[in-house]
């Protein structure tokens, strides 16, 4: 009897222990999930799904599938300090939900034990090669006066884009008032970037603390913590940089020469007779252009460094010359403006009824109109002879990739209330190095 009743002791007073536990753990402020997003992982059928606590929640997790959230994944949470005064802490989780089925919608929630989101949904990609990518492509994005971001939202969740490229400068900024405005812009972002696989590079408004909110606060593919990195699509593959290793030298040389050397390989294998056969769009985006006509210092000069590089060295314009890259994007300037195909401050037409048939060089965009409390930027009254159509108006552009050889492009005008104001198609019989067309 006296060894039962110890026996049933020790089980009520574990009982109690174990419930104290969770009674004084699950007090937890600020374990609820907020700024979900979700982009691709290293496969096209791979999501990285990307979220943000307050405080540790010793677990994240996605519960998702098809119809209904039959499956769930685990993944890590890595405490980032602002370096603000305040030194304030949060944990960004990271959970990847690999080889999901192609051209499938997936229903999701994340969290812990101490608190769940709101349930999300997204559509993975078609399998292959054969089928229309439908992108949303802008920069310049802040919090305040983000003309553009109603219109994303509701074109994102009426299923119109299956990528959107965010190139470069974020919030406006995610540092400021010790990162609550970078909180608040994830937060503003969440009902696109939850929904459509969120690509980023970084931007000049990016670079304080050495980009810490942006590298803390993005899951891109790769190991440079997204600051570059390349990813297929469909047809197209597509590559971002970080234009900004070419201005702030202040922390350090190497990255600009990893970059540089990262992307000459890049493109070598993306060029490979069979890898170009399958995916034969290079797109390249990244913050600063190397062209531009707007009223901004970066636009009078010709002799930009992330085009032409620095002492002679990492020059990055005569990479999309040798590996024949189709596409250039850029934001930085807030405004709308489209090259024709250009190298070296030189127009290669296609020909003169229809330029952007098998042009003979890259077509750059400059898209950094979303909208910000810096407004939009006016241009010189004189175009340059290699400026095709420029627009001060907000707004963004969408991109299709139909198949091999058709690429079409449009700008959004906000201002005019989503009129489509640009509306172009490259279309090339042949994607090959620019140098064997002109030399």
């Amino acid at each position: 009897m006296i060894i039962k009743m110890f026996w049933y002791t020790c089980f009520l007073f574990s009982i109690i222990v174990s419930t104290s536990s969770i009674v004084a753990g699950y007090n937890c402020e600020f374990c609820q999930p907020e700024q979900v997003h979700i982009a691709f992982g290293n496969k096209p059928n791979d999501i990285v799904v990307t979220w943000t606590t307050f405080d540790k929640t010793k677990e994240s997790r996605v519960q998702y599938g098809v119809g209904s959230m039959d499956q769930e994944a685990s993944g890590i949470a890595s405490v980032f300090v602002d370096n603000g005064t305040e030194k304030r802490h949060m944990y960004i989780h990271r959970v990847t939900l690999p080889d999901l089925k192609f051209d499938t919608t997936y229903v999701y929630h994340v969290g812990s034990v101490y608190g769940w989101s709101e349930l999300f949904s997204f559509k993975t990609p078609p399998q292959g090669e054969d089928w229309v990518v439908r992108a949303a492509i802008y920069g310049d994005m802040g919090n305040r006066n983000a003309h553009s971001l109603s219109y994303l939202q509701d074109e994102a969740q009426r299923g119109h884009f299956d990528v959107i490229l965010h190139v470069g400068d974020f919030a406006y900024d995610m540092h400021d008032d010790n990162a609550r405005v970078g909180d608040e812009f994830m937060r503003q972002i969440q009902p696109l970037a939850a929904a459509v696989p969120y690509m980023v590079c970084p931007g000049n408004h990016e670079q304080t603390y050495n980009f810490s909110n942006y590298r803390a606060r993005f899951s891109m593919p790769g190991d440079s913590e997204s600051l570059f990195y390349s990813w297929d699509l469909g047809p197209v593959h597509f590559v971002s940089i970080s234009t900004e290793v070419y201005y702030f030298m202040c922390y350090g040389v190497k990255l600009m020469t990893n970059q540089y050397d990262w992307l000459r390989e890049d493109l070598t294998k993306a060029t490979l007779p069979e890898n170009r056969a399958r995916r034969p769009w290079i797109v390249i985006y990244g913050h600063r252009p190397m062209y531009c006509s707007a009223v901004r210092p970066d636009c009078w000069s010709s002799e930009l460094p992330n085009r032409v590089g620095l002492l002679g060295v990492a020059a990055l314009e005569p990479l999309l010359r040798e590996f024949g890259v189709d596409v250039v994007i850029w934001a930085h300037e807030h405004s709308y403006e489209r090259t024709w195909p250009l190298y070296d401050l030189k127009v290669y037409n296609g020909s003169l009824e229809h330029p952007y048939t098998n042009p003979k060089a890259p077509v750059h965009i400059v898209t950094g109109s979303a909208g910000c409390k810096e407004s939009t930027d006016p241009f010189k009254p004189e175009p340059e002879e290699w400026s095709a159509f420029r627009s001060s108006d907000y707004g963004y552009t969408r991109m299709f990739a139909h198949n091999r050889t058709h690429i079409h492009f449009q700008q959004v005008d906000v201002n005019l209330k989503g009129e489509i104001i640009d509306d172009f198609w490259i279309i090339k019989e042949a994607h090959e190095p620019f140098y064997n067309l002109f030399d």
